[in-house]
């Protein structure tokens, strides 16, 4: 539904942004995992019509959106990485602003709207508190009901859980789920377990580029049976990545655990089960080696 054809973006300074990403992107929930500085950012901004590509197209059904900005804009929600807010402002008023902003004048209908999300983001009952004295996960939902408003059939939200504790990244995982399959939803994250714990759907961009895509099961599922891992300690961490091909190295209770693959089992090395991180990790490490 939302096709992306060859974009590339390269900003003032010198820096390339985007370089011939293309993406057909059905509706449901579509994972965009990369690093900081990847490049997604600037792939969100320019869906979303707040800045030009140097070359490319982007359509929505059927719509062609460097043509006609507009009609994008009409059925587009967006939930950037960063958003500011009026202070003292309440929760209600600013969600009723926002409305009147997009188009929704009639004032009844305006009051069902802003009652509806703020009851579907679980803010009903702080609607007269300001949204600057809301915590970081609180306002992450504010974001999703102001992004929600006019029913967009597509919504693109930027990195909506860094920063949040276990508990509000939860709630915003079930917020996010509640939507439906109905619209074209773009998560773009650096978190792994955002992508695999939504996303039926995903892609790797790194500088700028498409480095893999398709389901996270499948992709996970082509690495059964070629990551190892092994607990070591820092000196041995240092010498086995002189070594080997290290995807990943983490620690968990103190410990140093490290991710190889390789078709065979290095000596000292167990199997591992395959999961998103080892598919994410193993890209980008091949990505580096191959640049």
């Amino acid at each position: 539904m939302l096709k992306i054809n060859g974009l590339s973006k390269t900003y003032e300074n010198g820096v390339k942004a985007l370089n011939n990403v293309t993406l057909d992107i059905p509706k449901g929930m579509f994972g965009l995992l990369g690093p900081n500085g990847a490049g997604k950012s600037s792939l969100m901004r320019t869906i979303s019509t707040l800045q030009d590509a140097d070359s490319g197209s982007i359509t929505f059904d059927g719509i062609d959106v460097f043509a006609d900005p507009q009609s994008l804009r009409q059925r587009l929600g967006y939930l950037p990485q960063d958003f500011g807010v009026y202070p003292r402002v309440s929760a209600y008023d600013l969600l009723d602003h926002m409305a009147i902003l997009k188009g929704i004048d009639n004032k009844a209908e305006r009051k069902e709207a802003v009652d509806g999300l703020l009851a579907h983001t679980n803010l009903y009952q702080h609607k007269k508190k300001a949204v600057s004295g809301f915590s970081g996960g609180m306002r992450q939902r504010f974001g999703i009901a102001q992004a929600l408003l006019g029913d967009p059939d597509l919504l693109v939200v930027d990195e909506p859980t860094a920063g949040l504790d276990p508990e509000e990244r939860n709630r915003f995982h079930n917020l996010l789920v509640s939507l439906g399959e109905e619209k074209v939803i773009i998560l773009s994250t650096h978190i792994v377990d955002d992508v695999s714990e939504l996303c039926p759907n995903m892609a790797v961009l790194a500088a700028g580029e498409i480095l893999l895509e398709g389901n996270p099961i499948l992709l996970t599922n082509q690495l059964n049976e070629r990551i190892w891992r092994k607990t070591v300690s820092q000196e041995e961490a240092i010498e086995i990545e002189q070594n080997l091909s290290v995807i990943s190295k983490r620690l968990f209770a103190g410990q140093t655990i490290i991710h190889v693959m390789a078709d065979q089992a290095p000596e000292g090395f167990e199997t591992a089960p395959a999961n998103l991180e080892d598919v994410y990790f193993s890209t980008l490490h091949s990505h580096r080696n191959a640049a």
